[in-house]
């Protein structure tokens, strides 16, 4: 007999099927929420290129030595409990395929440029045809209309977009931008809400919708403070002083900065709130120059703040990031060590305490630790046991089970490489 579809150990989700072509992390990383509550998400991959639409698969880092499409860590960690079947589009009887399982999902979601999924046989309109309360939601760099539909994009390049990259750095400098690919994870935050609300809408209306989203306009709402200072003010952001990154303007604060520690590139953040952090803080630095009456208030912190800074610097790059963490947090005012991924992991009881880095089994790289959901739920929590599927893992049986498709149709299939 053959194997059982593998199901989630949540239940919050377990009454919806998502039809899944999304790839990378803006799109894969929205439907591992679904999946993680519970969603059955059947990821559809390309048998012809072996799923190498999506980059990340096969793609390091590795648990070992061994390498191939099934073995790449971050494809494992943002395609965790979900199925995995591959179908050719290119053959009509791919396309009938992927038609009859839009007609038994409750959404359909991808990540690809805009206007891809509809030249590929599938606009709107065609699945709402085939599900009249389907509800369809595309992740594109720029949405499906306006004078920059038709571009493609990155996280990266979305940043530079929306503006940003040009809010981050250090005075006189470029701008430094928000991480490596901020845009691609908060883009599947974003994408993974749009999902929800459609079938939240879907519920209570009957009714389907497309929901077309622009990854740009979803980082243009995170620039909303720097907007309205330009449009009320008039106030350009990078002007002279700004911006600084590391200091808080509203409210003022200081010292508000990251300093180095002792070691190699070791940095510690501290942050004084008011005067009376300011303080507590001088006590614990015990040197002179904590002592001068111009630092008592925040108009002299703010006044003197570079040599401020330069002398909370002396202070700190002698000293242990940790310890002197945690005699500054003792002492009431904000201060963290700047964590590396060993802190958050391997250092941080917190974290691992939350289940943030559950074990999950994949059928070919064995037990590994992930990315866990950063919520828990008291009643309807996240599950994470199974690891991403290997290319088309559960194609016969999705087909089977979920299609209602016999032996010989499944085998006619791959023997036309259809599947």
């Amino acid at each position: 007999m053959a194997p059982t579809l593998p199901t989630s150990g949540s239940s919050a989700l377990s009454h919806l099927r998502i039809c899944d072509l999304t790839g990378q992390l803006a799109g894969a990383g929205a439907t591992k929420f679904l999946a993680a509550f519970g969603a059955q998400v059947i990821r559809v991959e390309d048998p012809v290129r072996q799923g190498s639409w999506d980059i990340l698969r096969g793609v390091p880092p590795y648990v070992d030595e061994r390498r191939g499409v099934n073995l790449g860590g971050a494809f494992n960690n943002h395609n965790v409990e979900k199925l995995g079947i591959t179908i050719d589009l290119r053959q009509e009887r791919g396309k009938e395929l992927l038609r009859k399982l839009v007609a038994v999902s409750d959404a359909v979601t991808e990540n690809f440029a805009a206007g891809v999924f509809a030249r590929m046989g599938f606009p709107y309109d065609e699945l709402q045809r085939l599900k009249e309360d389907i509800v369809y939601v595309s992740n594109s760099g720029f949405g499906a209309s306006g004078p920059y539909s038709s571009f493609r994009t990155w996280g990266p390049i979305v940043q530079a977009i929306c503006g940003l990259t040009f809010s981050s750095g250090l005075p006189d400098l470029p701008p430094a931008g928000w991480g490596f690919s901020y845009m691609d994870h908060m883009g599947a935050n974003y994408m993974a809400v749009a999902i929800l609300a459609g079938l939240i809408h879907r519920n209570r209306t009957g009714e389907g919708q497309w929901i077309d989203m622009g990854c740009t306009e979803a980082g243009l709402s995170l620039c909303g403070p720097d907007l309205l200072d330009y449009t009320v003010n008039g106030r350009p952001l990078r002007r002279a002083g700004q911006p600084n990154s590391n200091r808080s303007h509203a409210p003022a604060m200081a010292p508000h900065n990251i300093y180095a520690a002792a070691g190699d590139d070791e940095w510690i953040a501290i942050a004084c709130r008011d005067d009376d952090d300011w303080a507590r803080l001088a006590a614990v630095i015990d040197e002179p120059w904590a002592k001068d009456a111009r630092y008592a208030t925040i108009d002299g912190r703010l006044g003197s703040q570079d040599a401020l800074d330069a002398q909370m610097e002396a202070w700190t790059k002698t000293r242990d990031r940790h310890s002197t963490a945690e005699r500054i947090r003792a002492a009431g005012v904000p201060a963290s060590v700047v964590a590396s991924p060993e802190d958050r992991i391997d250092r941080d009881p917190g974290t691992s305490e939350f289940g943030l880095w559950p074990i999950a089994h994949h059928t070919e790289i064995g037990d590994v630790r992930v990315d866990g959901i950063p919520v828990h739920m008291s009643e309807t929590d996240w599950s994470i046991e199974h690891g991403s599927p290997c290319l088309g893992e559960h194609t016969d049986g999705v087909l089977r089970d979920v299609l209602g498709l016999g032996d010989d149709e499944i085998a006619s299939l791959h023997e036309d490489k259809v599947v």
